[in-house]
């Protein structure tokens, strides 16, 4: 699991008067990713839980259509394909996705303006060099702003220092040679502090254009509800599950719409309500 343990470290005021207490800290930190690497590295091709054998093929093309007829009236929600021919800007992507985190997509939205007003969109060094504090009250109403600025910026110097220049441009190459594939996006993704397996899924799905089904508050929920993952798989197996087990061309719409299901449905939010559910209504059929 890649939860994050609270270190006694935390505790201490002041790193700066103890030098040997930032050496500890940095090797928490490095622990962390190389966890993160590790899980990605054990699930790129096996499951976390291989004996499980749903969703199925058919229940994920069950659940798109069933979900389509309900929130688009009956249209495919598919990738829009060729829309644009700009290459899109990978570092944004990301911090449009950590500024998306514990908070609303208009709250999320509001934050990624604020920043952009502060320092120039995608003026990179500027959010580099300024005060911490500044960062954070650029992105106050997307929530857990001192956490996020920080975050932003650490993720910022380490791209800087690995690539010498504020780009990850080379994961969304796309010529004879240049292309990398999903798995060593993953990999480089989240070796970075503070960008998890979630964050990183989202890059690939709406920045790049990949195949990845990235697993949200919703998503988790719903994927609960429907059994497609056992009852205690946390976010980050059920991410590695799902990925395997629903099929390439359905991800980016199952994904968009358990989004809408679960913002927009009261009934399955709770197993007490008694609102109506459509997931719930399919799940009861299939029972009879």
């Amino acid at each position: 699991m890649l939860k994050r343990r609270r270190s006694s470290l935390d505790s201490a005021k002041s790193l700066s008067v103890i030098p040997e207490l930032k050496t500890q800290k940095l090797v928490v930190t490095n622990s962390l990713a190389t966890k993160k690497q590790k899980l990605q590295a054990d699930y790129s091709t096996t499951s976390p839980f291989p004996n499980f054998a749903h969703p199925t093929a058919t229940e994920t093309q069950e659940v798109y259509d069933l979900l389509c007829k309900h929130h688009a009236g009956g249209s495919q929600v598919k990738r829009a394909s060729g829309s644009s021919k700009r290459t899109p800007n990978v570092i944004e992507s990301l911090i449009s996705t950590i500024l998306s985190q514990n908070t609303t997509a208009s709250n999320s939205t509001r934050a990624k303006a604020g920043l952009d007003a502060a320092f120039g969109r995608n003026d990179y060094a500027s959010i580099v060099e300024a005060p911490v504090d500044r960062v954070a009250a650029s992105i106050r109403c997307g929530g857990l702003a001192n956490k996020k600025a920080v975050t932003i910026q650490k993720l910022l110097n380490s791209i800087k220092a690995r690539h010498g220049d504020y780009s990850l441009q080379h994961l969304a190459a796309s010529g004879e040679g240049k292309k990398m594939d999903d798995e060593a996006i993953m990999k480089e993704l989240v070796s970075y502090d503070g960008v998890g397996p979630k964050t990183a899924s989202c890059v690939l799905l709406f920045c790049l254009g990949r195949d990845s089904f990235a697993v949200d508050t919703h998503v988790f929920r719903l994927s609960k509800l429907l059994g497609w993952v056992p009852a205690g798989a946390d976010r980050v197996l059920t991410q590695a599950h799902l990925d395997l087990r629903v099929p390439n061309d359905l991800k980016y719409g199952l994904h968009v719409l358990f989004i809408r299901h679960g913002r927009a449905c009261r009934g399955c939010k709770s197993s007490s309500s008694i609102e109506k559910c459509i997931l719930k209504d399919y799940l009861h059929q299939l029972s009879c």
